[in-house]
């Protein structure tokens, strides 16, 4: 059932990212999506240079996001990912890179945690496994 959800986002996000109206204004965005077992719950903690987004608690299905501007200087979230009930598997990773020479505007990056680990997409394709539980 989990990648027939997990299709179904990807699917429905290309539709609505195809026919999207970027605007010069727009924020970039970080999504992040609990696609783990039945009692696991997603424990997720981002930081940038300027902010501590705080602790997140994800259940299987749930989604969690954040929206920003890109910084004209640079613009990095890196994340830490744990799979509970007891947490004991991590993962740690940049989120989102940007800013500097190319401002982006509108910007998505779309990240499912799974049981065997952490897979990224842009929501134009089918999501790829990019990190593993440490």
């Amino acid at each position: 059932m989990n990648r027939l959800s997990c299709f179904l986002l990807v699917i429905g996000l290309c539709v609505g990212l195809s026919n999207a109206d970027l605007k010069w204004n727009e924020k970039n965005s970080v999504f992040f999506k609990s696609s783990l077992g039945r009692n696991n719950v997603l424990k997720i903690h981002c930081t940038s240079n300027d902010d501590n987004l705080g602790f997140h608690f994800l259940r299987p299905g749930q989604t969690y996001d954040f929206s920003f501007h890109d910084s004209v200087v640079r613009s990095e979230f890196f994340c830490d990912l744990w799979q509970g009930p007891n947490f004991k598997f991590h993962a740690s990773f940049m989120a989102y890179e940007g800013g500097g020479l190319i401002v982006h505007y509108g910007k998505k990056n779309f990240w499912d945690a799974r049981e065997d680990g952490i897979y990224f997409t842009h929501g134009k394709e089918m999501p790829k496994l990019e990190y593993k539980w440490k």
